[in-house]
């Protein structure tokens, strides 16, 4: 059965596999393989519109607009590019919101940030998405067209592609499994290339490996939660829906994921100046998450306009880092990049969110 976003009357073809298309093909009265050419067109090529993928014949092609198919791309709205080289992509949907993307390039590789949802439920106090609120969740379509919108912008295939952009994605969970499902066999992204990062949702993670199992077969993507606290009283003030989900429990669910998939889960922590930095809280840090296969991954804070947190000194982030490492725990410290470009989760799209909004277009 053709997949059909819920959001929407529009059938996108963008996020379908190509045995899907070869009979969406034979449904509509065409051989296989023309399924098969709007698969290339769409993922090889980069397709925009059902007229450009001009292997197919006009009439076929006129029927399948009309009948209301469409490939699914979204409209760039914006980009900037940072000193270092750094992509951001402002995209507008078919209903008028806006969604940011991120290409991060290295000499060896080229990651996409991929954002799940417009906006975000879960009000981190660190991160702009959330100050907005959320909008909805994101289809396939709309996640996928992010990485290839970023290898179009960039001139280059990307590698790896991180759920941490906009939105909470286990909170679109069916969405995002998709999105990995396509990436990894309509685009070639393995899904070992793959990382989804969650704040953590109470009653999800014990059952995150069984339904990514069942609905991709094997689960080899890595799963990063973002901790950003070693106790449960500073994770809520700095998280808000932290509340209902004990910093214990949380652990604890993440241990049972590594025994169901034995794939390590990595630890997301931003450092926030005299905040969550001090030797008292790595020592709590190195405690909570030592005794099972896990790794720390430190990112220094990125400043927003709204908040008034500051980046600790790289003396402080490396002593931070050197007593984890004392305690026999694994981690790395991840660069900011882009940060003269507000590289930031969400801060290009609520400087765009003007009165007048875009006429986004589809197509």
């Amino acid at each position: 059965m053709i997949k059909v976003p819920q959001s929407f009357q529009n059938e996108f073809l963008l996020g379908l596999s190509s045995d899907d298309l070869e009979q969406l093909a034979e449904q509509e009265g065409e051989k296989a393989f023309r399924g098969r050419q709007i698969h290339e067109w769409i993922y090889e090529k980069g397709a925009k519109n059902l007229e450009s993928i001009t292997v197919l014949p006009k009439q076929w092609r006129d029927y399948l607009h009309i009948k209301g198919l469409r490939v699914g791309r979204l409209n760039e709205i914006s980009r900037v590019v940072a000193n270092d080289s750094t992509l951001k992509l402002l995209m507008g949907t078919v209903d008028g919101e806006t969604i940011e993307t991120v290409g991060i390039p290295t000499p060896k590789r080229l990651t996409v940030c991929v954002s799940s949802q417009i906006g975000c439920p879960m009000g981190c106090r660190f991160c702009a998405t959330g100050k907005g609120g959320l909008r909805r969740s994101l289809n396939v379509n709309e996640i996928v067209d992010q990485v290839i919108s970023v290898r179009e912008a960039m001139d280059r295939r990307p590698t790896h592609v991180v759920f941490m952009g906009m939105g909470e994605p286990l909170l679109n969970i069916d969405s995002v499994l998709d999105s990995i499902q396509c990436l990894s066999n309509d685009i070639g992204i393995g899904q070992r290339k793959i990382t989804v990062s969650t704040v953590g949702l109470p009653d999800t993670l014990p059952n995150l490996g069984k339904l990514a199992l069942d609905r991709l077969g094997r689960v080899k993507f890595t799963l990063a939660v973002s901790l950003h606290a070693p106790n449960q009283d500073l994770r809520e003030v700095l998280i808000p829906s932290a509340s209902s989900y004990p910093i214990t429990s949380l652990v604890r669910d993440c241990k049972k994921y590594v025994e169901f998939t034995g794939r390590r889960v990595s630890f997301e922590y931003i450092l926030l100046g005299g905040l969550n930095d001090k030797d008292l809280h790595a020592e709590e840090l190195a405690n909570l998450v030592s005794g099972f296969q896990s790794h720390v991954n430190l990112i220094a804070y990125n400043p927003i306009a709204e908040e008034d947190f500051r980046r600790p000194s790289l003396t402080r982030i490396n002593t931070f880092k050197e007593q984890l490492e004392k305690k026999g725990i694994a981690v790395s410290f991840r660069a900011s990049r882009g940060m003269e470009k507000d590289a930031a989760c969400g801060q290009l799209r609520r400087q765009q969110m003007v009165e007048t909004k875009p006429n986004h277009t589809i197509n």
